[in-house]
């Protein structure tokens, strides 16, 4: 696919054309932050960060499984500089407003939450969040052009609006991303942020048209089916 990067340089395309993701926001969770992990997860081909993590956890989580890991920032992360030491996971590629093909899937990322502080980092309006989709729109057509096939996974911090949303002023969902999903129909929509206190981490994924959307907090190992096989 002609001018989005290809990062499936770690390993090889999965086991029996599925990649198995291991999916991670929010909270450094001990069941994986442990130095047998590998061994309890000996077959993860990709991990997918939907933000608020410190980036030393995601650089052990690449480290420990040497594939690619790809993350979004959330609003309790630092601007990304990729020229600056501390503000970027060594070792991972950081894809908000990115769209990437990695292990014959094809991925895109928004990172960042509504706006709930003046000066707050990666947070939006919502109607700068519409901005932000709407410039990166011309991207997404262009690969459903080229590659006639929809989106697989959007990668994202916040959920879409009124879909495992908080109703609390920091954890309100994108109205935005409910376009977003219509209009290209992505197969998965991962996203956290959201809190377990609310009751809407109960490992359900709600289906939007023919995309799954999930919250992942703290984490979830998905199953999804390559284009390569």
């Amino acid at each position: 696919m002609q001018g989005i990067p290809d990062l499936a340089c770690r390993t090889g395309l999965g086991h029996n054309g599925v990649v198995k993701i291991l999916a991670v926001s929010d909270v450094v969770d001990p069941r994986l932050h442990r130095a047998d992990l590998k061994d309890r997860l000996p077959q993860v081909d990709l991990v997918l960060g939907c933000g608020d993590l410190p980036y030393e956890y995601l650089e052990f989580l690449v480290s420990v499984f040497n594939v690619p890991l790809l993350y979004v920032p959330g609003n309790h992360d630092p601007d990304y500089n990729a020229a600056s030491a501390g503000q970027r996971a060594d070792g991972c590629d950081q894809i908000d407003r990115r769209l990437v093909r990695v292990k014959g899937l094809t991925i895109a990322g928004l990172g960042g939450s509504i706006r709930y502080k003046p000066e707050g980092g990666n947070q939006y309006s919502q109607s700068q969040m519409w901005g932000r989709v709407i410039s990166f729109a011309p991207v997404l057509l262009g690969s459903r052009l080229v590659s006639g096939r929809r989106l697989d996974i959007l990668v994202a911090h916040s959920p879409p609006f009124g879909i495992q949303d908080d109703d609390d002023r920091a954890h309100i969902g994108f109205k935005a991303f409910l376009w977003l999903i219509r209009t290209f129909k992505p197969r998965y929509f991962l996203h956290g942020h959201t809190l377990a206190v609310r009751g809407n981490l109960d490992g359900s994924a709600k289906p939007l048209g023919s995309t799954r959307v999930i919250n992942i907090n703290p984490y979830r190992l998905i199953e999804v089916e390559s284009h390569v096989q």
